[in-house]
């Protein structure tokens, strides 16, 4: 078969089509990354006057969610927020809201990414205190007494929401009015929180509950100290027995699970 004189003329174009793409990707990446940094609100940028306050190493990643009535919002010293989180005062922005901070974030906190932290009458997050992504956290909620009247047109109601410091929240929570969050208190992901629950709890669940505590005796339910299901010797002596001797671990696995 004759060689086609086409075929190098193609190739040189192809590789030259493929480096212009590789050029316009790096280009793309790095004018986004520059574009994120520049976005950020740090107290270094303009951004930082219009909030009640803004501690030293505070950084609002960028793109930032639903950010509005800052001149009631605090946060505090070493507090990273992530991208896309919204952070609210009030109903709308340009209220007057009146001479208290209602939404206080305490210092080196991480807000994950997605989160909502709305705010009415007061919430009050301690130091240290980590969330996972898109967890959502208010202080007020719609009343549905009236029942010739859509819920949506009721008025709310507020109610108070402390966490303490030192608290994990996990991915997807959400922490209702009321909520009052101890020191140290795990939230599992996904949980529906609300009420008082005591320092060095661990809660999850749809109404969430305590899962476990800490007090005097130490962890109520104490976590579980099983030894290994076998020894090595036994493991390696079943091993040889083919399927029989996988069916023996299977219900060893088994006893030991219940």
């Amino acid at each position: 078969m004759a060689p086609n004189p086409r075929a190098p003329r193609r190739t040189l174009a192809d590789r030259v089509r493929r480096r212009a793409r590789q050029g316009v990707h790096t280009a793309v990446h790095n004018a986004w990354g520059w574009v994120q940094r520049h976005g950020e609100i740090t107290p270094q940028t303009p951004g930082r006057r219009r909030f009640a306050y803004l501690g030293e190493g505070a950084c609002i990643g960028f793109p930032v969610g639903a950010v509005y009535g800052e001149p009631w919002i605090s946060i505090g010293d070493h507090t990273l927020v992530g991208t896309h989180v919204t952070i609210s005062a009030g109903f709308v922005p340009g209220l007057d809201l009146g001479p208290d901070v209602i939404v206080r974030i305490g210092g080196s906190c991480s807000i994950g990414r997605g989160t909502h932290i709305v705010g009415h009458q007061s919430i009050e997050i301690g130091d240290d205190v980590f969330t996972g992504p898109n967890v959502y956290i208010t202080d007020q909620n719609h009343t549905y007494g009236d029942l010739n009247t859509p819920i949506g047109r009721q008025w709310p109601e507020n109610n108070p929401v402390v966490i303490g410091d030192g608290c994990w929240i996990g991915t997807g929570a959400i922490i209702l009015p009321g909520t009052r969050l101890g020191r140290n208190v795990a939230v599992a992901g996904g949980a529906v929180v609300r009420g008082e629950f005591p320092d060095h709890a661990v809660i999850g669940g749809v109404p969430a509950k305590i899962l476990r505590s800490h007090g005097e005796s130490g962890w109520q339910p104490p976590l579980r100290t099983a030894g290994p299901v076998m020894s090595l010797d036994e493991l390696a002596a079943l091993s040889v027995d083919g399927i029989g001797g996988l069916q023996i671990l299977q219900d060893r696995l088994r006893e030991e699970a219940g």
